[in-house]
């Protein structure tokens, strides 16, 4: 009896071996395939030396990505997929995609970057058009130290970069937002003389701060919104771009991709830089603005710039602000725009009397088309602060 015991126990044994044996492995080849098939909505495609698989992990090697519309594919060496899975619908999971860091070195400069990854990637089992199933998704995107230095010496860094990606609700669009983090640039090693002693007449020899973006993308109308998209900087100020348009649909992307693909294509770069312009003009008119914003908010800088201005035209700071008071009304004068010319003034004399902050807006009652500001733009510029419904604030 211990004998048959022992036997049977081999055999569930072996079939569990057979169960977990190659047959039942993880597809590099397909994965690559299905991911490709997916990338290829965005104008991508990754190749590579050699795939293999190991477990849920799956290693790509001599790995390339080469976008629509470029000729020099960008060499990422080895990437390494970990945490891959299979799901039901023919499709993969991935936990993370980890790069290799980066050490190049052109002349005297190098530049680095550590623990580049994608995380929650998820490949689509089959390629559905005008879904978010025929995208290539990923949950967040980060890195670690950037760092650029030149002559041995450090002039740029970030302490880490991330991006998030979030799908709405029945998957009728995205929300995403990224951050590049502890920003610091060295200006003290600019070399030309005039901005060099521009930039000590400031008193700036380093910039740092952080650069932030946030927005959404509609599928269905093709409404992109970026809802701040900020540089703010320390002992300068934060300036802010708002921008939302319509008609940036995936039929859009695709038909983008393919005009880049034909001018690639074409021998003949004239011929092709012209036909692509004429692509791009018939796309643009598919668009139509929604709003758009510009605002700066001060941290010092106007003050510097003015008394540095002054300094140059041997006037005080108060004094060159009190001449472009002046001088501003005369100069926008010639956009014959009276509505517009008296917001810009009543809001450039109120920046400059206490600098806080400054934005200039176009909100129209209703989203324009494209081709309405094309007519406009063409045949009575000054009526596009109407059609945008174009306003200028201060310290508001």
């Amino acid at each position: 009896m211990m004998r048959t015991s022992h036997f049977r126990s081999l055999l569930a044994g072996a079939a569990l071996a057979t169960l977990a044996s190659p047959a039942f492995a993880l597809d590099g080849a397909d994965l690559m395939t299905k991911l490709n098939a997916t990338y290829a909505t965005s104008g991508v495609s990754v190749g590579y030396s050699n795939v293999a698989v190991d477990g849920s992990t799956v290693t790509l090697e001599g790995t390339e990505l080469k976008a629509t519309g470029t000729d020099t594919p960008i060499k990422l060496g080895t990437v390494t997929m970990e945490g891959v899975e299979e799901d039901g619908d023919g499709g993969y999971t991935i936990e993370t995609i980890g790069f290799e860091d980066v050490n190049v070195t052109e002349a005297d400069s190098t530049v680095s970057a550590k623990d580049l990854a994608l995380n929650g990637v998820v490949v689509p089992g089959k390629i559905v058009p005008g879904t978010l199933e025929s995208l290539l998704m990923y949950e967040s995107a980060s890195a670690g130290p950037i760092s650029v230095t030149a002559k041995g010496k450090e002039v740029f860094s970030l302490s880490g970069m991330e991006t998030n990606i979030t799908r709405m609700d029945n998957d009728a669009g995205l929300e995403f937002d990224a951050k590049l983090s502890d920003l610091k640039a060295d200006l003290t090693s600019v070399e030309d003389p005039k901005a060099k002693d521009t930039l000590n007449k400031l008193g700036i020899q380093t910039l740092e701060g952080e650069v932030s973006m946030a927005g959404n993308w509609e599928l269905a109308s093709g409404k992109l919104a970026v809802d701040e998209y900020a540089f703010d900087f320390k002992d300068i100020g934060r300036l802010n771009l708002q921008l939302a348009f319509s008609g940036y649909t995936l039929d859009f992307i695709k038909n983008m991709q393919e005009a880049l693909k034909a001018a690639e294509a074409n021998p003949n770069k004239e011929e092709a830089n012209a036909a692509m312009g004429m692509a791009m003009m018939g796309l643009v008119q598919q668009l139509t603005f929604n709003n758009a914003t510009i605002s700066f908010e001060d941290a010092s800088i106007t003050k510097k710039l003015l008394d540095y201005a002054g300094s140059e035209q041997g006037v005080t700071g108060d004094q060159m602000a009190q001449s472009l008071k002046g001088l501003v009304p005369i100069m926008i004068a010639q956009l014959n725009m009276p509505d517009l010319q008296n917001q810009i003034s009543a809001a450039v004399n109120t920046y400059l009397d206490d600098p806080k902050s400054i934005k200039i807006s176009a909100e129209p009652k209703e989203p324009v088309p494209f081709p309405m500001i094309m007519g406009a733009a063409m045949g009575a510029p000054q009526t596009i602060p109407q059609v945008l419904g174009v306003t200028v604030t201060a310290n508001q």
